[in-house]
């Protein structure tokens, strides 16, 4: 184990894909193994595109990349800097909110300006 990497673990994982209607989402519950902080879990065997009305729920192996105490620390910090980065939200009165048009294919590039 050093400060950057803490090794790998093999470990199978429950997947839950839909593309639907109702919801389109894609699951990955890890069983009896913990994820922690900066470690990569790497699915084997997944497909990587479904239909539309498609729905796949399924069992794979996949391969947990452990981070070191190092990686694991810098990934704790650069998460709460990630965080507040969602507090920025600001908020405008529809009567100042001043709407410009879109400019596609306009400007310098294609001989137009």
């Amino acid at each position: 184990m050093s400060w950057i990497s803490g090794g790998s673990v093999e470990c199978t994982v429950d997947v839950d894909i839909e593309k639907t209607v109702e919801s389109f989402h894609a699951y990955t519950v890890p069983a009896d193994i913990e994820i922690n902080p900066g470690d990569v879990l790497t699915l084997h065997g997944v497909p990587t595109d479904i239909g539309f009305g498609e729905q796949f729920t399924m069992q794979v192996r996949a391969t947990v990349e452990r981070a070191g105490p190092l990686a694991r620390m810098w990934t704790r910090a650069a998460s709460l800097f990630e965080l507040t980065e969602l507090y920025e939200v600001g908020f405008q009165d529809a009567e100042t909110l001043v709407l410009r048009p879109a400019m596609h294919g306009l400007g310098a590039v294609g001989g137009r300006s």
